[in-house]
């Protein structure tokens, strides 16, 4: 497997929602990150994909909810963020296209 590859593992996807767009104005973004990642290994994947210098790296956990399918219990899988802050003067592009 490649070295860029392996940074796409840790990295999901950009997470677009209005708290993110509000994070977007103090120079951050949103990311799903993989549930196993660090802080250091998020930091070096998104300096790897995106050439941009890193300022800090917050996470969060969100627990997955138990909800019922046909009588039954089922729980969602946990999702773990990222709130990658990026130096002045970097920017990553994560618009919808729309």
């Amino acid at each position: 497997m490649s070295a860029k590859a392996e940074l796409y593992d840790v990295i999901r996807r950009p997470i677009i929602t209005e708290k993110s767009t509000l994070a977007s104005e103090s120079n951050a973004v949103v990311f799903e990150v993989a549930i196993d990642s660090n802080k250091p290994q998020i930091k070096e994947a998104v300096e790897g994909l995106f050439n941009v210098k890193v300022k800090a790296v917050n996470t969060t956990v969100t627990k997955g909810k138990v909800k019922r399918f046909r009588g039954r219990l089922g729980t969602r899988k946990d999702v773990k963020k990222a709130y990658v802050t990026l130096e002045e003067g970097n920017s990553i592009d994560v618009s919808t296209g729309l």
